[in-house]
């Protein structure tokens, strides 16, 4: 992998429309808007390539001279001279390319930035709006300013919104934080949304060519997903992990027994591109379900049907997957066939016949995904009871919206039987625990809530001997439960409240047990685990006009033990509107000759809104995982990866009938409806 050197302001080649190329320091936002506009900057106009097809082209510019190919990241999973003999043996087989269109994230809360630096301790403190403080914190003190880490704190409190976008590190982070130090007073820095769209990491942007063999009974003999994917100008520390898990998504909830991924990044003169919700496996997920509905189609196979004759068993997991996923458990028929019954999926034929007496044109899309979440990776919790009994817990993770509070105060408060208003939480703050990992990738429920319970079980073995003492019983003979410290088989007890304030008392505890209730705890998985789900959708598309309406819409998910449903139920909902969000409007679109960022105003970069939507039909079927104490699996990508594919399928179901193969995103008005003229013409 080649990632090229990122600086905070650019010296010599812009290679993007967005990077900051000078700092400006004012007393308010007016005067420095004005001091920008005196600064004077010589450009010379060079040649922009924007598209992977622009960047690989012959005698393509070349972005960096080190990376003469304008391809900085390349992998391959699985077997491809398998995958070719299966392909070349099958009954069937079907081939299509799907663009997936480059997206914003468009969080509610832009990035932000206030610093101050204190000259007597020499110490910088940071308040950003980010996912990952330790990690930035590290890189920012060891290859930006050569400091020690005890010389920086990096907080990043609960911000409205990032989905992936704010995981990264940016050049502001490190300018005002210097700037804070060169006038000697605290510097705060606020993207306004213009600045967003046009410097916020991007995301998606591939070209994705995909391949399904198949036997005469429809059974999958071989699947190839092969992707190109804009980057930008830069690889971002995290972006590239967008361009492997494509290749990854291979596989997908299927028995198929030979796969193969090949994915290749390209440096192109637009923004880098960063994780966003399901980084890769939204698309992957999108591009093999759709082959699977076109395949389907061709076949003349039911598309429940042919997803149902090729799933994974569930008595097959856990298992290897020949695409190097572990699959751990998962009941998918059973997921889908309870989706299926939700949305009333019998009676899909007779909704479309009576839509089409109406002069619309109706389709059902189906979708059943995977996304493995919260693989190997550590965080850590610590539970810090002060001497009136009350407790902070201390967690390395970050939060953007999901309510982690919520769920850690409810794994304590039933756990200890304490009373939740009792509970503070406090997360990212490096300068109140030493190290964490941070949010990302599904894993605060999976990793961080199961450190928290690990902290609990220290709590509880603390307090059993603290209470065996108080009880004047043998620690063996405690039993905790209730909230209450009991001697087992009598009705003597001492609530865990008491216990842990008699913690701070040295002359009622035990003489080798140190004074305080402080435990701390670093948990990480062996492997991820695989939470699913299947969506069906239902749409009307009025012929005369292009626009489409999502008239039904239901989800079954797996994701295992929910510690709060309706905070689960709000991350499909979010989930939902964003993979329907790409599916049907949103697009970020540069000029091919310039350059220039076209989508730089919400008046052209559309976002879908509450009435772009129906009622959302959620329903569950849990499968506990065994890769965590708490059974839970990762709920905050199985909206959008499902909701994308299933979205895209209900379309191009509603126009096969004029003949349209395959449409791709966005589903614009102006796109559907060019798309039902021209097959028109053709016909």
């Amino acid at each position: 992998m080649y990632r090229p050197p990122r600086p905070a302001l650019v010296r010599d080649r812009v290679r993007h429309v967005g990077q900051a190329v000078a700092l400006v320091i004012a007393e308010t936002v007016n005067q420095g808007k004005d001091a920008a506009e005196a600064i004077e900057v010589d450009y010379a106009p060079m040649p922009a390539q924007v598209s992977t097809a622009a960047a690989n082209r012959p005698g393509a510019p070349v972005l960096w001279e080190d990376c003469p190919d304008n391809e900085p990241v390349f992998a391959q999973f699985g077997d491809a001279a398998a995958v070719d003999a299966a392909l070349a043996g099958a009954a069937h087989v079907v081939r299509e390319t799907f663009p997936v269109n480059r997206v914003a994230a468009a969080a509610m809360e832009p990035r932000a930035v206030v610093a101050e630096y204190d000259a007597g301790r020499a110490h910088y403190t940071i308040h950003a709006c980010r996912q990952r403080p330790y990690v930035w914190r590290t890189m920012m003190t060891k290859h930006i300013f050569g400091i020690a880490e005890q010389q920086m704190t990096l907080i990043a409190g609960d911000v409205g919104g990032s989905y992936g976008m704010k995981g990264g590190l940016y050049p502001e982070v490190p300018l005002v934080a210097w700037a804070a130090k060169r006038v000697g007073r605290p510097v705060r820095w606020t993207c306004e949304r213009s600045e967003a769209l046009m410097s916020d990491d991007q995301a998606r942007d591939m070209h994705v060519e995909a391949e399904l063999g198949l036997d005469a009974e429809g059974r999958f003999v071989a699947a190839r997903l092969s992707s190109s994917n804009n980057v930008g100008a830069y690889v971002t520390m995290i972006g590239f992990i967008s361009t492997l898990g494509i290749a990854r998504a291979v596989s997908g909830c299927y028995a198929t027994p030979a796969v193969h991924g090949r994915a290749a990044a390209v440096l192109t003169n637009t923004v880098p591109v960063s994780n966003y919700r399901a980084p890769g496996g939204a698309p992957g997920t999108y591009a093999l379900e759709r082959i699977i509905d076109i395949a389907a189609r061709e076949m003349g196979i039911d598309p429940a049907e042919i997803r149902r004759r090729n799933f994974v068993a569930p008595d097959a997991m856990p298992c290897r997957m020949p695409n190097s996923e572990w699959y751990d458990c998962g009941e998918f028929e059973a997921v889908l066939d309870k989706c299926l019954e939700k949305a009333d999926y019998a009676g899909a034929a007779a909704r479309k016949a009576e839509a089409q007496t109406r002069g619309r044109l109706r389709g059902i899309g189906v979708s059943s995904s995977v996304d493995p979440s919260a693989g190997p990776s550590p965080e850590t919790a610590e539970l810090r009871f002060d001497p009136g009994g009350d407790l902070t817990v201390l967690v390395g993770s970050t939060a953007q919206g999901q309510s982690h509070a919520t769920i850690y105060t409810q794994i304590v408060s039933e756990r200890l039987g304490i009373d939740a208003e009792t509970i503070q939480v406090v997360e990212g703050d490096t300068g109140r625990l030493a190290w964490g990992t941070g949010t990302g990738a599904a894993r605060t429920a999976t990793i961080a809530g199961t450190a928290v319970f690990k902290a609990v079980d220290k709590v509880i073995a603390k307090g059993r001997r603290i209470a065996a003492h108080m009880l004047e019983a043998a620690d063996d003979d405690i039993v905790f439960e209730d909230g209450n410290f009991t001697v087992a088989g009598t009705d003597r007890k001492v609530a865990f409240r008491e216990v842990a304030q008699t913690a701070f008392m040295p002359a009622k505890l035990p003489a080798d047990v140190e004074i305080g209730l402080f435990e701390s705890a670093t948990w990480s998985p062996e492997t991820a685990n695989v939470p699913n789900s299947s969506h069906v959708c239902e749409v009307e598309i009025d012929p005369d006009t292009g626009t489409i309406e999502i008239v039904r819409y239901t989800a079954v998910h797996d994701v295992g033990i929910e510690l709060n449903p309706l905070l689960v139920d709000g991350q499909v909902h979010g989930g939902i509107a964003q993979g329907v969000g790409q599916a049907l409007m949103e697009n970020i679109v540069y000029d091919p000759e310039s350059g220039q960022l076209l989508t730089g105003s919400f008046m052209d970069y559309c976002m879908p809104r509450a009435d772009n939507f129906c009622f959302f039909d959620l329903d569950r079927h849990p499968v506990p995982t065994a890769t965590n104490p708490l059974g839970v699996k990762g709920a905050g990508e199985c909206g959008t990866v499902g909701g994308l594919a299933a979205m895209m399928n209900a379309v191009n179901d509603a126009l096969a009938p004029l003949g349209i193969r395959n449409l791709t995103m966005p589903c614009t008005p102006q796109r559907v409806w060019q798309a039902i003229r021209d097959a028109g013409k053709a016909a």
